[in-house]
């Protein structure tokens, strides 16, 4: 799209506030979250994961194993943002279904190719240097598949039951999450800590192949999203990545600048809690293995049962009501419940289960509120870019930084009071959004941006 060529107000058609029937919205839900499950099924494993990983790629580093381990997790994140900048732009012009029919088979690729890998006993530094590319291959694809699964979710959803609908594109984070952790548990229960160590961590990375064979299956069996393909008959789609680049930095840096605000918050709390909570659990609380194991699948287990009940919520009061609840609330709540998980296994539940309820607000809206601060012509990309840098810097480092955190200061509460930081900044942020609830995609305004200067045709 050029500069003289209108970025602007074509009317949304009121009657194709859905435009497919359930049938194809259903495959549309399950093809997005199967996506979205076999990302976070690696980041999963990975966490769950971490001792086996130091064992076998860091070994003998003592404590500095761990940081290296965790550093590899961090640096694939790193790359994300390099994602973003290739598949965003390549998603609004050649489509969301091409873009993200790749990603799949390339981040679950790398993950089954982690379980083929030799060990530092047989390679030596070949070892930690062949985990750190696949890592790093992982998050360039990543860096494509949560922004286009997200708004592949959104452009096929209708605009009074976005959030409800979007919540399920969580409900694959959660399920990716509590399979890794499952197939650990069992793997380890079954085999012994020993033939885990030895052999039997690699497991759960070769699952990611046929998860990512059937995520690339339901995804192939659909039409691109109805609200792209309106944009690309009506000859509005950028022709180049130039263009598209241009148009965001240009006219939507603002909308920008909020979603990394509200980015922070959400990921350093997801990381956190997710991700370095095994390891803080076993290294700091001293607890046993499998029994952190349990408490992980059975909080998320519970979370996936609630996240669709809060992305309808969102739809009765707004996104925004949601988020503040969230943020206020984990703010307050992060310390309290960080000094009780030291108590025992029940103590770390309800810490868990108490700072997991106030996280959802947050989860079960992101792809029913992100995807609508951008215009269609760039929403790809500028969810992409904008989530993936921010991500980069607050999010995949979080479990490195916490640790870190603990271990010079010796404060087992850091990881608490580093969410708390993170609340702030999303609690400005949530103030300058726009409410994007019940808002049509189909046009290519901003919701609740009145004044925004554009091209004149």
């Amino acid at each position: 799209m050029s500069e003289a060529q209108p970025h602007g107000c074509g009317p949304a058609n009121p009657a194709e506030t859905s435009l497919v029937g359930k049938k194809v919205l259903r495959r549309a839900i399950a093809a997005s979250a199967m996506g979205n499950a076999t990302e976070w099924f690696d980041y999963g494993v990975y966490a769950v994961a971490a001792t086996y990983i130091t064992a076998n790629f860091f070994p003998g580093e003592g404590a500095l194993g761990t940081v290296w381990t965790l550093a590899t997790f961090a640096l694939s994140f790193l790359v994300r943002p390099l994602g973003g900048l290739f598949w965003g732009p390549l998603g609004d012009r050649v489509g969301r279904k091409k873009v993200l029919a790749l990603t799949i088979i390339l981040m679950a690729g790398s993950t089954f190719a982690i379980g083929l890998l030799p060990t530092h006993s047989l390679a030596g530094w070949l070892a930690p240097a062949l985990l750190i590319l696949i890592r790093m291959v992982q998050g360039f694809s990543t860096g494509g598949e949560y922004g286009g699964a997200a708004t592949f979710m959104a452009e096929y959803a209708p605009d009074k039951k976005r959030g409800f609908y979007g919540s399920f594109l969580e409900f694959g984070t959660l399920s990716g999450f509590a399979l890794g952790s499952l197939i650990v548990l069992l793997c380890s229960l079954i085999l012994g800590n020993e033939a885990m160590t030895v052999w039997g961590w690699r497991l759960p990375f070769l699952v990611a192949g046929p998860l990512g064979i059937i995520g690339m299956y339901l995804r192939n069996r659909l039409e691109d999203t109805p609200v792209f393909r309106e944009l690309e008959a009506s000859g509005e789609v950028e022709q180049r990545a130039g263009s598209t680049l241009k148009d965001l930095f240009r006219y939507y840096w603002r909308p920008m600048l909020i979603v990394a605000g509200l980015v922070i918050p959400l990921n350093v709390v997801n990381y956190t809690l997710l991700s370095y909570m095994p390891t803080y659990l076993e290294g700091t609380v001293r607890m046993d293995a499998n029994t952190v194991l349990t408490l992980m699948f059975v909080g998320q287990l519970g979370m996936m049962l609630i996240i669709p009940l809060a992305g309808a919520r969102s739809d009765k009061i707004g996104r925004k009501p949601m988020w503040f609840i969230s943020l206020i609330g984990l703010f307050f709540m992060a310390v309290p419940m960080y000094m009780v998980m030291a108590n025992g296994f029940w103590w770390a539940m309800l810490g868990f289960a108490v700072l997991g309820l106030l996280y959802l607000p947050q989860l079960a809206t992101i792809s029913a509120t992100f995807p609508a601060m951008f215009p269609t012509h760039v929403r790809y990309a500028g969810f992409a870019i904008t989530y993936n840098v921010s991500t980069a810097l607050f999010g995949g480092t979080a479990p490195m930084v916490n640790q870190l955190l603990v271990s010079s200061t010796g404060n087992v509460l850091m990881p608490a009071f580093y969410m708390m930081g993170a609340c702030l900044v999303g609690l400005f942020a949530v103030w300058k959004m726009p409410e994007t609830a019940g808002s049509s995609l189909r046009n290519m305004k901003i919701p609740g941006i009145k004044k925004l200067h554009l091209p004149v045709r």
